[in-house]
Formats: C-alpha cells, structure tokens, sequence
C-alpha cells in the first residue's frame, strides 16, 4: 500500500469516525430536545399545580367505600339517614345507625373521637381531636360560626356555607341543611336494600334458617331481590354486558362478511383490473382512516343512538382493517393448491372455496378472534356515545360525581368481560385453528 493510499484510508477511517460520533451525540440530543418540547407544549409545570391531588384521592377511596348521609333540614328540623344520600338508600322509619343517639340533641359520632351534635334552633356543635370546639347557628341563609377568620386548609368558610373535611367524613353547613358524611369500607347495599326481608341477615342464615319471606322460598326470594336491586341494579347490568358483546360480536363478525368478498377484488393474483383493484382498496383505506368514534358520532346522527349504531360503527371501521388483512393474505396463497383444485375441472368459485379459503382460515379467524377480543373494550367506548352497554352506565356514574363505588364496580365488570373474550377467543383458536405443543 502506498503513501497515498494509507493517508486516503487514514482520512476515510476519520470521517466514519467523525460521523459515528456526531451521531452518536445527536440522536440523544434530539430526544432530549424533543422531550424538552413536550414539557412546554403541554405545559407540564401548569398541569401539575392545576392536578388537585385531594379530589383524587377523595375519589379513589370512594371506589372501594361508602358514606352514609346524616342530613337535618334547617326548614323543617327532619333529620333523614341514607346510604348514598339516595332514597332507594334511606333508613326505614324508626331505624338508623347505630352510631348515631339521641332524640333532643342528636349526637353523630363519626368515629376517631370526632362528634357531631345536632342542636335545636339550627345550632351545631363539632368536636374534633387537636382542634377547638366548633359552634355553628344557621338563621335564614346566613351560618354564623366561631371559626378565626383564616381557617386551616381542610374546612373551607364563608357566610353562606361551611365545609369541614376530616380523616373521618365530611361536614356541611348551609342555609338549607346540615349534612354529615360518614365513610365506611366496603358495598354497603350490594346485595339487599333496606327493604328486602334478607337485608342483614347472613348467607347461613338463608341458606339453613327458617323462611324470611312467608310468600318466598329463602333461596329464591334471595336470588330475586339481589337481581332487582335498585340501588346496584344487578339486572340492568349484566343487560348492558350483553349490549356490549353483542355489539362487539355482531360488528366484527359483519365486518368480516362483507370484508372476504372484497378482498378478492382487492388482491392483485385475483383481480388483474387495476382501476377495479385500487378502487377497493380505497374504499378500504376510506372506511378503516376515520376512527370508529367518529363512525359512532355520523352514524348515531343518522340513525339514533343504540346499540345497533355502535355495532355498525365497529363494522364500518373493521371492514376496512379486515379487507387490507385478508387481501394481503390472498396475495400469499400457495398457487399449487389452486392448480391442483383447477386439475379436477372445478369452476373458478369452486376453485376459491376449496383452493384458496383452506390457505388463508388460519389467518383470517386468528384476526377474526383478536378484533372480537379488542372489540369488547371498543364496544365500551362506542356505547358511552351510542347510549348502550355497560359503557353508557359508567358513564352515568362518572358524571354524576357521587357514587364512584359504581364506578369501580363496572370498571371491574369490564375488566372481568375482556378476560372472558380473551379466554373465550383462546379456546376457539385452538379449537379452530390448533395450538403448538
């Protein structure tokens, strides 16, 4: 090698070199300068001193407890006692907790030594650990208090209305009532309502003790108000559940219906026209491009909401995604097969159903079973919008911000629904398709 040569090899081995490096330098830089783009463009230091963290907390503890309302109209004097604050929740006459005594003064004790005491003449008194006794005196729409005038974080004042937020509960004072919210862990009402003759009693009970309900078997009249409970509306429920299959089910078996035959006009080793072939693979690319809620919106414009929209939704959507698949397997198919099917004198059709459709079921049920899955969860995004499934009855709850113990329970139910499919689809694909050892 020559003096030349070394000295070009020399400068060729600097240059990769050189550009290994920068490279090396740049692409980290890059993503830094990208994240640092995210950090502004999304005003991250905004966002996090927006984030009310206690209302957050407030909510999670709500999924998992209930709060029992204590409430006096400062009106009338009447004191009621409800799981919920909702009627279907109220105590019957005569009843109410039992950590709740007194008929002149009534006395709430919310535990972890904080007590309420109902007064006469609109008058509250709260006693609470480490913190001075707090008197209130409620007169028309005015609550006068001997609170100091910059009150600590957790009890919000002014003179229409007080707001005290303790470990224990809540307590609100207004010109209308006085409402105490006492927490408790747990579903309280999940199985019977106050009003069933079963409410309070054990499963042993039920199961072996004498009959509750003189009209009703004790097993029977169990199962029935359980099922017709108004306030977890059990019935209801497993009625939305099935919306939500069924709306799922049906968009993606149509969606595969329609989509098998246009994937023949589609792949090129079947259609040789191009203007026909690129017609519906447009088509394809139309249909699959706008994403399924906002066939959920048109759609629920044209024809109403219900599940049937959503259902329709899903199959507009997923006969766009399925003819790409579908025709992208017609054009992998083995032509042997075809010419050993053709050898017998069979038609062109025939051809198709016995030299084609074998080659390519694998894939399109393997496809079929993973958009079913995928589609229960679609399905409860589409009937929050379409006014069906579980979806619109998690929706309901969320917007009401009262009872978010519902919330986690059809979250849970929703999350119990995907792992049914996903075992359901496994079991098919198997059974369909096989399993490798």
């Amino acid at each position: 090698m020559t003096a030349t040569d070394l000295g070009l090899a020399k400068a060729n081995a600097d240059r990769l070199f050189r550009r290994k490096t920068l490279t090396a330098v740049a692409w980290p830089g890059l993503v830094l300068l990208y994240f640092a783009y995210i950090f502004f463009a999304f005003d991250l230091p905004g966002l996090a001193q927006r984030a009310n963290w206690d209302n957050a907390v407030t909510l999670a503890s709500d999924s998992w407890s209930y709060k029992t309302h204590v409430t006096r109209s400062n009106r009338t004097g009447e004191i009621t006692y409800a799981v919920e604050g909702e009627r279907k929740g109220t105590y019957p006459e005569g009843q109410r907790p039992d950590w709740v005594s007194g008929d002149d003064v009534v006395t709430v004790d919310m535990g972890g030594d904080h007590v309420v005491r109902l007064l006469p003449d609109n008058r509250v008194e709260i006693a609470l650990p480490g913190y001075p006794d707090i008197e209130a005196r409620i007169e028309g729409r005015t609550v006068t208090t001997n609170l100091p005038d910059t009150p600590p974080e957790w009890i919000s004042a002014s003179s229409r209305r007080v707001g005290i937020t303790t470990p224990e509960g809540r307590i609100t004072l207004t010109g209308s009532k006085t409402e105490i919210f006492n927490y408790f862990p747990g579903w309280e009402l999940f199985w019977f309502t106050f009003e069933s003759p079963y409410h309070g009693h054990g499963i042993g009970e039920i199961l072996f003790g004498p009959r509750l309900d003189e009209s009703r078997a004790n097993i029977a009249g169990a199962v029935q108000d359980w099922w017709n409970n108004p306030m977890w509306r059990h019935k209801d429920v497993a009625w939305a559940i099935g919306e939500t299959i069924l709306m799922a089910f049906l968009g993606t078996m149509g969606a595969a219906m329609i989509a098998l035959p246009l994937a023949f006009l589609a792949a090129k080793r079947f259609t040789p026209l191009v203007l026909l072939r690129a017609a519906t693979r447009r088509v394809f690319d139309f249909v699959r491009g706008v994403d399924a809620l906002i066939w959920t919106v048109v759609l629920a414009r044209a024809f109403g909401p219900g599940p049937l929209t959503g259902a329709l939704a899903i199959l507009v959507t997923d006969t766009g995604t399925f003819g790409k698949i579908f025709s992208e397997a017609l054009e992998n198919v083995d032509g042997k097969q075809i010419e050993g099917v053709a050898s017998t004198g069979a038609k062109p059709l025939q051809r198709y159903r016995f030299g084609v459709i074998p080659q390519v079921v694998p894939v399109l049920l393997a496809q079929l079973l993973y958009f079913l899955e995928s589609n229960t969860r679609s399905a409860t995004i589409i009937g929050a919008i379409t006014g069906g499934g579980i979806g619109l009855m998690l929706t309901q709850a969320i917007q009401t911000q009262k009872d978010w113990e519902e919330v986690g329970y059809y979250i849970i139910l929703i999350v119990l629904m995907v792992m049914a499919m996903d075992s359901v689809s496994g079991w098919l694909r198997a059974k369909l398709i096989g399993r490798a050892d």
